[in-house]
C-alpha cells in the first residue's frame, strides 16, 4: 500500500534543518504485515530527543530511514499468528521489541532483549525483514516502529493494546517519554514515598519523570535546567524547586533520587554530584558515543552510592504501559501537560530545529 511519511536521508546535516530539509515528506510502499506482525494506521507521533540525535549524527544510523519511535494508533490488518489482538484496537508502539525468549528477556526488564536491540541496529523488524520502499529502494525502520507515518507495519512485541479511552496524543507518550521518565524513577530507582528527587534536564522525558516523581509520591521534586523556560515549566507541573546546574552544585543541593534526562556529559556529571549520600542516580539522556565524564570513584565507595543506566523505563511495557494509563484515567499522571504543541508531518524539519533550540517540550503530530 502507498503511505506518506518522513524520511531521513543523511543523518548529520546541517541546520537549521527547515532550510537544509534532512527529512522529506514523501509517498512510499509499505508491504502488508508477516507473520507474527501488525498493519497500524498511526493517529499521533512525539518528535524525541531520539529522532533528533539521529538528524544531528550524534547516533548514527542506516538511511534511508522512515524516523519515529513513539505512536499510537488502530490495528487494521493482523499477520498470521496474531490471535490476541483485533483489527480496531488501539495500540501503543514501544522503541525495542521485545521476543519474550532471550536471556535478556527473562530478566524481567533490566535488560534489553539482544535480538530487538541487534534489529534495531540493523534498520529492521524482528524478524529481519524490511516493509519499506521508496522509488524502489529499501527503507529502513526505526526502532521497529517508524512512526512519522500514516502507517506503520510493526512486530507484535513492538505494541502494548490501550482501551479506547485513552487519547492517541496520550497514548503516544506512554510509548516513549512516560515509559522512559517513569521507568527511571518507579523501576530503575525504586522510589519509596516521602522520598525527594532531582530531575537534571527537562524535556519531554525529564518533565515526565516529574510527573511520575509525584503519582508516585515523591516528598519534593527540583528541576535542574539551563534553560529558564524550562525551569518555569518544571515549577508549573508541580516542582517545588527550579535550579540551574551552577546552582544546584554551588549551593550544595543533594537529593536521595536523582534522574539525569539530558543526554549530556556535563549534565551527568551534575546528576552524579548532587546525589546524596547512600542515593541513587539514574541516567537515561543518550549522550553522544564519544561524550566522556568525569566522576569521583572514591565518592561513590565513601557514601555507597550507586549509579544506575535505564533504558525502556527498566522494565516491562507490556506491563507498565498500562499502569501509566490507569494513573492518567485516575487524574494522577497529567500526560497532556507534557505537549507543547500538536503539529503536521509536513512540519518536522521545523519540529527539530523547535526541539533542538529548546523551545519545545513535546511536539506531537497528528495523522
Amino acid at each position: 500500500m502507498e503511505i506518506r511519511g518522513a524520511v531521513l536521508q543523511e543523518c548529520g546535516r546541517p541546520g537549521p534543518w527547515e532550510r537544509s530539509r534532512p527529512l522529506a515528506v514523501t509517498e512510499l510502499d509499505l508491504d502488508g504485515p508477516g507473520p507474527g506482525e501488525l498493519l497500524v494506521q498511526l493517529e499521533a507521533a512525539g518528535v524525541c530527543h531520539s529522532d533528533l540525535s539521529v538528524v544531528d549524527g550524534n547516533r548514527v544510523r542506516p538511511v534511508p530511514m522512515l524516523l519515529g519511535h513513539e505512536a499510537c494508533g488502530r490495528v487494521t490488518e493482523v499477520g498470521d499468528g496474531v490471535t490476541d489482538l483485533a483489527v480496531g484496537q488501539r495500540v501503543v508502539l514501544y522503541f525495542v521489541p521485545r521476543c519474550e525468549e532471550c536471556d535478556a528477556c527473562r530478566a524481567g526488564g533490566r535488560a534489553l532483549c539482544s535480538p530487538g536491540w541487534a534489529a534495531n541496529g540493523a534498520g529492521t523488524l524482528l524478524s529481519g525483514a524490511r516493509r519499506l520502499k521508496w522509488d524502489g529502494r529499501e527503507v529502513h525502520h526505526h526502532c521497529g516502529v517508524s512512526g512519522f507515518a500514516t502507517h506503520a507495519v510493526v512486530d507484535r512485541h513492538s505494541v502494548v493494546p490501550v482501551a479506547d479511552d485513552v487519547p492517541p496524543e496520550i497514548g503516544a507518550l506512554l510509548g516513549c517519554a512516560v515509559l522512559t521518565g517513569g521507568g527511571a524513577v518507579k523501576n530503575a530507582a525504586r522510589i519509596e514515598p516521602g522520598e525527594d528527587v532531582t530531575v537534571v534536564g527537562v524535556g519531554g522525558v525529564g518533565m515526565a519523570a516529574v510527573l511520575v516523581a509525584l503519582a508516585c509520591g515523591a516528598g519534593s521534586v527540583t528541576v535542574v535546567d539551563p534553560l529558564a523556560g524550562k525551569r518555569s515549566r518544571g515549577l508549573e507541573l508541580g516542582a517545588a524547586k527550579a535550579l540551574t546546574p551552577e546552582e544546584a552544585v554551588e549551593s550544595g543541593h543533594k537529593t536521595s533520587v536523582v534522574v539525569e534526562a539530558s543526554g549530556n556529559a556535563k549534565a551527568f556529571e551534575t546528576a552524579v554530584s548532587v546525589t546524596a549520600p547512600a542515593g541513587r542516580t539514574v541516567s537515561v539522556g543518550l549522550a553522544s558515543p564519544e561524550a566522556r565524564s568525569s566522576i569521583s570513584p572514591l565518592a561513590l565507595v565513601s557514601e555507597t552510592r550507586t549509579i544506575i543506566g535505564s533504558f525502556l523505563g527498566s522494565g516491562l511495557p507490556a506491563q507498565d504501559i498500562p499502569e501509566y494509563a490507569d494513573l492518567w484515567r485516575a487524574g494522577k499522571l497529567p500526560v497532556d501537560q507534557l505537549v507543547s504543541g500538536t503539529i503536521e508531518l509536513d512540519d518536522i524539519n521545523h519540529a527539530m530545529d523547535e526541539l533542538a533550540a529548546g523551545r519545545a517540550m513535546r511536539q506531537v503530530i497528528r495523522f
